[in-house]
């Protein structure tokens, strides 16, 4: 049995994020009551900027394993994530550790953070992967959409990759959602049919909390 991520660690990683996220930005966040106080919970986060995982683990009101992609963990960033207890996944196969520490982050009560679009896009949650839906209707988790928004409206004057300092990024946490039917299903139909569900919930959520934010 692999060592499950750290929930100590998360906790870290996320004070570590309050720090970072409200000293370089202005995040506003909405919404947050929604996340359940306890119990396991998903969180699909729409994908635009680099940010957006450091954002949320900072401004979440509970600590966050995010599935990163294998080649975040480069160099000192390695032992870093690992530590502060985020799930590091091999997107090319199907990463057995991967799903098995997320299933155990999950099983223990925790947040699992994911980018349920696979990579970096739009930001608008139009094309799903069916990893969302395998975890959600496998662990009976219900998933909080959350939307980040402001990340990518302009470059910074001194690094462009990242969003101007001191700038708002808006955070809106979504009513949490049951992906599956009830009946506890995992065929290929019941996962095909959760992941067209789970989609409406996340375009519906963005599309309200652009509203929200005027965004």
């Amino acid at each position: 049995m692999t060592e499950l991520p750290s929930a100590r660690g998360a906790e870290v990683g996320r004070r570590i994020g309050v720090g970072l996220m409200y000293g370089l930005w202005r995040p506003r966040v909405l919404g947050a009551w929604r996340v359940p106080a306890s119990g396991p919970v998903i969180f699909a986060v729409n994908h635009a900027h680099n940010i957006d995982g450091p954002m949320v683990m900072g401004v979440a009101p509970r600590p966050t394993h995010f599935l990163i992609k294998k080649e975040a963990f480069i160099g000192p960033l390695d032992p870093f994530l690992l530590g502060i207890g985020q799930v590091k996944v091999d997107r090319d196969t199907t990463d057995r550790t991967a799903i098995t520490h997320a299933l155990g982050v999950l099983a223990a009560g925790g947040v699992l953070g994911i980018f349920p679009e696979g990579t970096r896009g739009e930001g608008d949650f139009a094309s799903l992967r069916a990893g969302l839906a395998y975890f959600a209707v496998r662990s009976g988790a219900p998933i909080v959409p959350v939307a980040v928004l402001g990340s990518t409206d302009k470059p910074g004057r001194l690094i462009k990759a990242l969003p101007p300092l001191r700038s708002r990024v808006d955070v809106v946490f979504g009513e949490p959602f049951e992906a599956g039917d009830g009946s506890g299903r995992r065929t290929r139909k019941a996962l095909d049919e959760a992941t067209g569900r789970i989609q409406k919930q996340l375009a519906t959520h963005l599309e309200n909390a652009r509203r929200l934010t005027g965004r």
